[in-house]
């Protein structure tokens, strides 16, 4: 999504551009199943808080689904209907499951950012508290 050509990351994450700051995952099918990908990407997220993940406020930190083809959407939305069916969260799963688009690589020094920035990271994600909210959501599912 947004409305920019080439965001810079400090576009996206000031929440300017309409764009969703996300993680583009190539994987292969036959190490990995789109399913269990799915299984991850839930697990690491808050699937019931919109224009938020943890600290990170604003449109831009929407949790969303993005696919790339009809077999990735439909197992996509099948998850989110099992995941709401679980009745796991008294929330709402509001996950957004949209086509991709054209996806815009942040600049090199935020990749992987946890790896470059280690005690920074590890401070940011105490700070937010994500893993509490994690555990907190997911109790024994992790």
């Amino acid at each position: 999504g947004g409305t920019e050509d080439n965001p810079t990351y400090a576009q996206v994450s000031a929440g300017t551009t309409g764009h969703t700051e996300a993680v583009r995952v190539l994987f292969d099918p036959t190490v990995i199943s789109y399913d269990r990908l799915l299984d991850v990407y839930w697990k690491n997220t808050d699937p019931t808080t919109p224009n938020r993940q943890f600290c990170d406020v604003g449109s831009q930190y929407r949790p969303a689904i993005f696919y790339h083809d009809a077999n990735q959407k439909k197992l996509a939305e099948a998850s989110k209907v099992d995941l709401q069916q679980s009745k796991l969260f008294s929330e709402n799963i509001i996950t957004e499951i949209t086509a991709a688009s054209a996806f815009w690589v942040a600049e090199e020094y935020h990749q992987n950012y946890y790896i470059k920035n280690p005690i920074r990271y590890k401070y940011y994600r105490f700070g937010c508290g994500r893993d509490h909210r994690l555990k907190q959501l997911w109790r024994d599912e992790q």
